[in-house]
């Protein structure tokens, strides 16, 4: 299934790496991934898309919101559940 996160992460060197490197070291592909400024250029805005079944995509999202640089994960459907 695909599926697209979008992430807010502080824009500082390595920040990017860091989440793409997670990905890579559990083998999961990053199909799409568009990285761009917000408001605050403190802050980046990374929006990818990957396939994965929904128990791989729980993993991921608690995996990805234990990194240092990542401020906040969202997901369209895991925000219409809550």
């Amino acid at each position: 299934m695909n599926h697209t996160l979008s992430i807010l992460l502080q824009n500082e060197a390595g920040a990017l790496v860091r989440v793409a490197g997670l990905f890579a070291a559990r083998g999961y592909n990053i199909d799409t991934l568009t990285v761009a400024a917000t408001h605050d250029p403190a802050v980046s805005r990374l929006t990818l898309s990957l396939q994965c079944d929904d128990i791989a995509l729980t993993q991921i999202l608690q995996q990805t919101r234990k990194l240092v640089d990542v401020l906040q994960v969202a997901h369209p459907a895991t925000a219409l559940a809550a």
